[in-house]
């Protein structure tokens, strides 16, 4: 499973970079947009979810629960400083999809506990991308939590984030991870299409 959460650079921003991915064979998409207002997210929302409908992907919003509804995303991802997982679950219609930030065993006990339908573990290494970052993970960080999942009987999709390249995706999967979330690596690349495409095509022997 690979997951994009939109980012702008100087070459795209978050409607060209999705299209592109999807281009590319992505079919996960989470529209990040922390410090714009309802009116810009809605209006970029409205487009990278036609583009997500007309491509057969998944169109999650980071954090706008309230926004769910009008823009017809399939659901959320919630950071550990969002709305809980519970509550969101309250306010959104049946069926529709919670991700929940953690970067413990703690918050993934937490995160399963309070509804969320997968996890986003990390960071894998330090970000750019990503403000008030918490600890880094690293592989060994990835391979005692989902140990600890393991153990505890805790079989909801885990899937990394965090200043993942190409090059780390084989030994990420190899801890038990699901899947890999992507941003930078993908629309900082000379042709993220062609990127996408080398990062689906390794992802696909890891496919359950």
């Amino acid at each position: 499973m690979l997951q994009f959460i939109t980012h702008r650079n100087d070459r795209y921003d978050e409607i060209s970079g999705t299209r592109a991915v999807l281009e590319g064979g992505c079919r996960w998409v989470q529209l990040r947009m922390k410090e714009a207002p309802d009116e810009e997210f809605l209006r970029v929302g409205r487009e990278v979810g036609r583009l997500c409908r007309q491509y057969g992907a998944t169109f999650l919003l980071d954090d706008r629960v309230h926004l769910v509804a009008e823009l017809g995303a399939d659901g959320v991802h919630l950071g550990k400083n969002d709305m809980p997982p519970s509550e969101a679950r309250r306010l959104l219609a049946e069926g529709k999809i919670i991700g929940a930030t953690a970067n413990t065993f703690e918050d993934i006990e937490r995160a399963v506990a309070e509804g969320a339908d997968y996890i986003g573990l990390g960071p894998f290494r330090f970000t750019q991308t990503k403000r008030n970052l918490s600890p880094i993970l690293g592989l060994e960080g990835y391979r005692q939590i989902l140990t600890r999942c393991r153990t505890a009987g805790i079989n909801l999709p885990v899937v990394a984030i965090g200043g993942i390249t190409a090059a780390d995706i084989a030994g990420i999967l190899a801890t038990g991870v699901s899947g890999i979330a992507l941003s930078g690596a993908l629309i900082g690349a000379q042709d993220p299409s062609e990127e996408t495409r080398k990062i689906v095509d390794i992802l696909k022997p890891f496919k359950s």
